[in-house]
């Protein structure tokens, strides 16, 4: 099983739609012609130390994708900030690691908007 990551915490699977999945090796182009026509673009990430998923978030949104876009696989929270500023509206991850990382650690780090380098540069 897994567990949905929002900026408001937990939440069990309720997507219903057109769903298509990236892999990190996936080139840009064929990335942009999966997510045409997808109401969600699942983006694996095979370890929390690949970030291609990121790139591939941005390059949707750049794109100009505005359907949903979930990281899958053993995210942690540390990177949230990162993957909502790509991106990302959610994070999927396995059961034992939203046990060992529980819905606080990843509720401190959803005002995502407020703490990048540039809101400290504005004071």
């Amino acid at each position: 099983m897994s567990v949905i990551v929002r900026d408001d915490g937990f939440h069990a699977e309720d997507f219903t739609g057109t769903a298509v999945e990236i892999a990190p090796e996936t080139n840009t182009e064929e990335v942009l012609q999966l997510a045409s026509g997808a109401d969600l673009v699942r983006i694996v990430f095979p370890s929390f130390s690949d970030g291609r998923g990121f790139t591939h978030a941005r390059r949707l949104r750049d794109a100009g994708y505005k359907g949903r876009i979930r990281a899958v696989g053993p995210v942690i929270a540390d990177q949230y900030a990162m993957a909502r500023r790509s991106g990302i509206d959610e994070v999927e991850i396995p059961d034992a690691l939203a046990a060992r990382q529980p819905a606080e650690q990843w509720v401190f780090r959803a005002d995502w908007r407020a703490h990048d380098y540039r809101a400290r540069l504005k004071g």
